[in-house]
């Protein structure tokens, strides 16, 4: 594994469905260097883009590493460290015996998860945090363009 990075994932959504964007900041503590990332969906949901942020945002480092990532989704941090062992055993069921939503994403972030050595973090959304105030503004931008 190589020296550590931090990333930072944010979702937005006008209207749940509706218009998202999502965002990311990739922090390379070794070359102190930042990358900002973010896209757009025309009709999505506030968990997809979450979840989109930190797919594309994992997507990006191409070699395994320790990585640090802050999101201010429960959604996503309990999803991809709690919640995702019993899916896989009830055949992506969830408690409730219902299909899991994002199933496809929650695949493919699984998959990804296991390229790296991820450590998770929830953050507080909203409360001052540099980066993640980044990762906010970089997914509102990309939904209103």
């Amino acid at each position: 594994m190589n020296n550590k990075i931090k990333i930072y994932t944010d979702g937005a959504c006008s209207g749940n469905p509706g218009k998202g964007g999502w965002g990311a900041v990739v922090i390379y503590s070794d070359r102190d260097e930042e990358k900002h990332l973010s896209g757009a969906d025309k009709l999505t949901t506030n968990n997809k883009m979450e979840l989109t942020a930190t797919i594309e945002s994992l997507k990006l480092i191409k070699k395994p590493n320790d990585i640090e990532l802050y999101t201010d989704s429960q959604y996503v941090k309990n999803g991809i460290s709690l919640w995702i062992i019993n899916w896989k055993n009830n055949g992506w069921k969830t408690a409730n015996k219902k299909p899991v939503a994002n199933k496809e994403l929650w695949i493919e972030l699984d998959e990804i998860v296991q390229f790296h050595n991820v450590t998770w973090f929830w953050v507080k959304g909203h409360s001052g945090n540099h980066y993640n105030e980044i990762a906010d503004q970089l997914a509102v931008k990309a939904m209103n363009n």
